[in-house]
């Protein structure tokens, strides 16, 4: 799958996209509310993080995964993700429906482009993938991220609180989880 929108492709990722990865990933504002809240060093990134999104093209099926969001003028912005459900707090297995992220770059923060991958992939997740529900979570403090989900369509269902190992600051205001299902993108185009 290759999605393009008004100003992005998204495309898969590759062994080239190492130091881009590796700049998103190293990133202290791009990680604040991610993970642990801390920036990864550059060997987990080369070792772990992109091998494993790699490894997903081959494991998921056709249309999930990770995919560069770029533009004519701009090689990688950071990505943004199609897969089925498995962050903390959120159903699993097929029940659990399919879930979306990104990450970008703090230079394209503002510009609408995540909502506009978001958009695509959640077109992408109704019409050519069939999902019948497509979710996302974030910190309850990141109004960014929740922006994106609400502008991608998704609506606020529950908020929750983890007791994670070692917390990052925001998250005694718990995690949120937004849904969309099949039926609400159906009755979009009638309302």
């Amino acid at each position: 799958m290759r999605l393009r929108t008004d100003r992005l492709t998204l495309r898969r990722l590759s062994p080239a996209d190492l130091p881009a990865v590796t700049a998103l990933c190293g990133d202290p504002q791009v990680m604040r509310h991610l993970e642990d809240g801390r920036p990864m060093p550059p060997a987990q990134v080369a070792d772990e993080v992109l091998p494993a999104l790699l490894r997903e093209y081959e494991r998921l099926p056709a249309g999930l995964g990770c995919w560069a969001l770029t533009t004519d003028e701009e090689p990688f912005l950071g990505w943004a993700a199609l897969r089925p459900a498995h962050s903390v707090g959120l159903e699993t297995g097929p029940a659990g429906g399919l879930e979306v992220g990104y990450r970008l770059l703090p230079a394209a923060w503002g510009r609408g482009y995540a909502s506009e991958a978001a958009v695509a992939l959640v077109g992408a997740a109704f019409d050519e993938l069939g999902a019948e529900r497509v979710v996302g979570t974030t910190m309850a403090v990141n109004s960014a991220s929740r922006r994106v989900l609400e502008r991608a369509g998704l609506r606020h269902v529950r908020t929750f609180f983890e007791d994670w190992p070692d917390p990052i600051p925001g998250s005694e205001h718990g995690d949120v989880v937004y849904e969309l299902t099949r039926a609400e993108w159906a009755a979009r185009d009638v309302a």
